[in-house]
């Protein structure tokens, strides 16, 4: 195996060990009561940069390890003092620790000198600009056009009082069925679009006995539709775009 990918693994093995195989529902409470005062802080901290001393076996190298033990620590130390424990900070956390892993792959794979002609390379690439920008624009702007598109329907649904659904449910489930019909493009897999339209078709429709149902389930088919179509033309044309 390639030594740069072992690292990487080694490194990221360590970290799930340490944040999510190690750490219980109890000691994750603890901590968020006692924050600094808790033990279970400091213990996590000190399995992180072990275990990760411990996978990448160079035995005679602490560096690594103590950044690490010590970078986790401060980085949990900081989400246990914000007021609110949400996705948006648990995503946050994550960001910051693999952030701190992927320096610690660049220094022990001396790659650090490679970042600047890497992101320079990247975008030189006419293939990864129109992946880029594809991707963005059926998350995004289409988003917002499929919603102005279909805000009359929308308003007329919501008239109905016994309509009840989940906050800003449609634009997400919308946002994921785009990125999924765009990568089936991509990557030649049209039929699976079929299988993604039939289950969503079949739970949109098992509300349809109900009260406003069949104007939600027409409302949901007219979003559907357009949403697919903007996405397949934009995907046929980034295939034909891509060298």
């Amino acid at each position: 195996m390639n030594e740069t990918l072992l690292i990487a693994l080694q490194l990221l093995l360590a970290h799930v060990l340490t944040d999510f195989v190690l750490q219980p529902a109890k000691a994750i409470k603890h901590k968020r009561k006692h924050k600094a005062k808790a033990p279970f802080l400091y213990v996590h901290a000190f399995l992180a940069g072990f275990l990760t001393y411990l996978l990448l076996q160079q035995w005679t190298s602490f560096l690594v390890p103590v950044i690490i033990m010590v970078t986790h620590f401060a980085i949990d130390l900081w989400k246990l003092n914000q007021e609110k424990d949400n996705l948006k900070l648990f995503l946050l956390d994550q960001f910051f620790h693999i952030l701190i892993l992927l320096l610690a792959w660049l220094y022990l794979t001396e790659n650090l000198n490679s970042i600047i002609p890497f992101f320079e390379s990247l975008f030189s690439s006419q293939n990864t600009l129109i992946i880029i920008l594809g991707y963005l624009v059926v998350i995004f702007p289409f988003g917002f056009i499929i919603g102005k598109a279909t805000q009359r329907w929308q308003k007329e649904i919501e008239k109905d009082d016994k309509i009840n659904s989940l906050e800003k449910a449609g634009r997400y489930i919308g946002i994921f069925e785009r990125i999924l019909v765009l990568t089936f493009v991509l990557t030649q897999n049209i039929a699976a679009i079929g299988f993604l339209i039939a289950a969503k078709s079949i739970l949109r429709f098992s509300d349809k006995g109900q009260s406003g149902g069949r104007k939600q389930t027409e409302y949901v088919l007219i979003g559907t539709l357009m949403s697919f179509a903007l996405t397949i033309i934009v995907g046929f044309l980034m295939n034909a775009l891509m060298l």
